[in-house]
């Protein structure tokens, strides 16, 4: 997949903190941020197809006559 550069005005104080995690799993920060906005990608898509599936289901269930088929009285002696 071809790639292309990005822009990220981060705080000085972020950017410190941010070499010291990339030095310490071996890559670079540009990775790190890389990684993290595909999880947060793969993570929202994830749940857009969760939510697709539970609205298709909810749907389903609705038109397969799930209504109810007791009257008021039939639950209560008066």
């Amino acid at each position: 997949m071809a790639k292309r550069n990005l822009t990220v005005q981060l705080d000085e104080d972020v950017i410190s903190r941010a070499r010291v995690v990339a030095e310490k799993r071996g890559t670079s920060i540009s990775q790190l941020v890389a990684q993290q906005i595909e999880h947060l990608a793969d993570e929202d898509e994830r749940y857009e197809a969760a939510r697709k599936r539970a609205m298709e289901l909810m749907d389903t269930a609705a038109t397969h006559g799930g209504g109810r088929k007791w009257k008021r009285e039939d639950l209560y002696d008066r």
